[in-house]
């Protein structure tokens, strides 16, 4: 598949397949008001079943990136988009208990982290190197896509037919994905590498960096807002702060995909750079009052989580040969920071306040920064090894 046409349509695919792969856990989150009431459990139990859900992703990464690369994305994206839409049905008509919901939704963890992996390599495969910078960015405002499809069932379906309803709809949706997975006249042969050639501690170190930023950004969605009223903000403003955040997050993930198409390189660095800034907006969240407020979430979405697309780009870049494989090993860290990071908030908030929570996820970031720099030198040096071998040979 080549030209303008196949490119645009991977895209259009990318972004169907991750956000149907991720419908049923951002689902799950906004109706929770309404499953909580006939399931009967708390916000605990909710933020349980989250922290579940990206514990049991980051251990099925590696395994699921094993496959993909070996299968293909075409096979993987059809098998994700189907799995993510059975699942939202045996919820929908299945889930009669607490329990049933959480196992129903854990199973569903192999669909969103098979969806986001196939996704990369369909990206790597089908779109020209000179936009695939631009659509990754378009890949990761699945996330937001999700969140927007998520909130509008509430008063759509939850409030109107029931919170089941919206599962099946959400399924239907899901569905719809199916026309657009990659399609390629020719069988999928995957490339061979040497696996000397991949810098597997490098990566190692980067999903350490990732996992931290991840578990820092992480807490911003969860806990801005009761943070915001808590300092005296109101509820309305705080929520109104938050719907800006997310939308300069989303405009910067798009802008830090365009600018990567325009440069050479260094974008790890650019990814630290963005993490380094983004802990000043994160540390701005602990000062009181609504300028403080308003300027940290502008940094901390618009620069500290809004670099998960320009890294999965980078990684892809450096690792053309096996970009799901690669990416996998990036993942479990960000999984494992999505897992961690708001039980650690919650930990700190609960014992010490939102200031000093605020202050551990903002030293967490410039970690993050750190651990990217390392990382990046690493796969610097492991490239230079490489280079000496081969003109030695």
């Amino acid at each position: 598949m080549g030209g303008d046409k196949g490119a645009s349509r991977a895209v259009i695919g990318a972004v169907a397949t991750s956000t149907a792969s991720v419908l049923p856990v951002f689902l799950t989150g906004a109706l929770a008001v309404q499953i909580s009431g006939e399931l009967g459990f708390d916000p605990a139990g909710l933020g349980v079943v989250v922290a579940l859900y990206f514990g049991v992703s980051a251990f099925t990464s590696l395994p699921i990136g094993w496959i993909v690369e070996r299968v293909g994305p075409t096979t993987t994206s059809r098998i994700a988009v189907v799995g993510a839409a059975v699942l939202m049905l045996a919820i929908a008509f299945g889930a009669r208990s607490y329990a049933l919901l959480v196992t129903i939704l854990l199973c569903s963890c192999w669909c969103n982290v098979m969806g986001q992996l196939s996704s990369n390599l369909t990206l790597a495969r089908f779109v020209p190197a000179n936009r695939l910078g631009l659509s990754f960015g378009f890949k990761q405002s699945c996330v937001p896509a999700a969140t927007l499809l998520s909130g509008l069932a509430v008063p759509t379906l939850a409030l109107t037919v029931g919170w089941r309803w919206a599962y099946v709809v959400g399924a239907g949706l899901a569905l719809l994905a199916l026309p657009f997975t990659p399609r390629s006249p020719e069988k999928y042969v995957r490339t061979r590498a040497d696996p000397a050639d991949r810098a597997t501690g490098a990566l190692a170190v980067i999903g350490v960096g990732a996992g931290l930023g991840a578990a820092s950004a992480g807490a911003l969605g969860v806990f801005l807002v009761a943070s915001a009223v808590d300092q005296g903000v109101g509820p309305g403003l705080a929520g109104l702060v938050l719907t800006m955040g997310s939308v300069v997050g989303l405009a910067l993930r798009l802008l830090h995909g365009w600018l990567a198409d325009r440069r050479e390189g260094g974008h790890i660095t650019v990814v630290a750079a963005s993490m380094a800034l983004g802990a000043i907006g994160v540390g701005l969240l602990a000062v009181p009052g609504p300028v403080a407020l308003i300027v940290g979430t502008i940094l901390a979405f618009g620069l500290g989580w809004a670099w998960p697309g320009l890294l999965q780009f980078a990684v892809v870049r450096l690792n053309p040969s096996a970009p799901a494989a690669a990416t996998s090993v990036v993942q479990v860290g960000t999984y494992a920071g999505a897992f961690l990071g708001p039980m650690v908030f919650g930990f700190v908030a609960a014992h010490g306040g939102f200031a000093q929570a605020w202050a551990v996820c903002a030293a967490m970031m410039v970690v993050a920064a750190v651990a990217m720099i390392v990382g990046r030198r690493m796969l610097v040096a492991h490239r230079d090894a490489r280079l000496a071998m081969a003109t030695v040979s």
